[in-house]
């Protein structure tokens, strides 16, 4: 007969097994990329735009820790630039042109942890953009410590200080930088 304490351990590697298999289980192919409907809609907001999005990783992983990014838009155009760091195949910074900046991070929806308009905003962006240019960790990704996509998000706004940028405790790796 088993003694409790393993019988209690065994329970608890089941559980274990069962519940981040279940989580790891998803589909990130199939997991929404649709639009959360929190950006500005950049047909409609003319002024400079400054934002960064957090939402919870992937899979399992998004029980601990977020994914952040930066978008902004310049003055007078339709569109923003996103830029965030993915670790899977070759790491690197990647931009994107976007109408919707806002997108579910594979089935997760993101929050908005800084948004800046006008001015103030249209100030920033050659600031970010240059920021973004010197990433000193372009081509490495490491999920734990860091550097990773929330190292580059932390290590923008420390390059722009007027972005006040505080991102969440659970963006593990932003305290990577240095």
């Amino acid at each position: 007969m088993f003694r409790r304490d393993v019988m209690n351990k065994l329970v608890f590697c089941i559980f274990l097994i069962f519940t981040l298999g279940a989580c790891s289980s998803s589909d990130w192919r199939t997991a929404s990329r649709a639009p959360a409907g929190i950006a500005y809609d950049p047909s409609l907001v003319h002024d400079a735009i400054v934002e960064v999005y957090a939402a919870d990783a992937f899979s399992w992983r998004g029980w601990f820790a977020v994914h952040t990014w930066i978008a902004i838009k310049e003055p007078n155009v339709e569109q923003y630039t996103v830029f965030e760091v993915v670790g899977w195949r070759t790491p690197t910074v990647r931009r994107q042109t976007t109408k919707t900046p806002d997108r579910y991070w594979y089935g997760a929806k993101p929050e908005k942890v800084l948004s800046i308009v006008g001015e103030k905003a249209e100030l920033m962006l050659p600031k970010i953009k240059a920021a973004v240019d010197a990433y000193p960790y372009a081509n490495e990704y490491t999920v734990f410590p860091g550097p990773n996509s929330n190292t580059f998000t932390a290590w923008v706004g420390k390059q722009v200080p007027e972005m006040e940028l505080d991102l969440p405790f659970s963006a593990i790796g932003s305290g990577y930088v240095e």
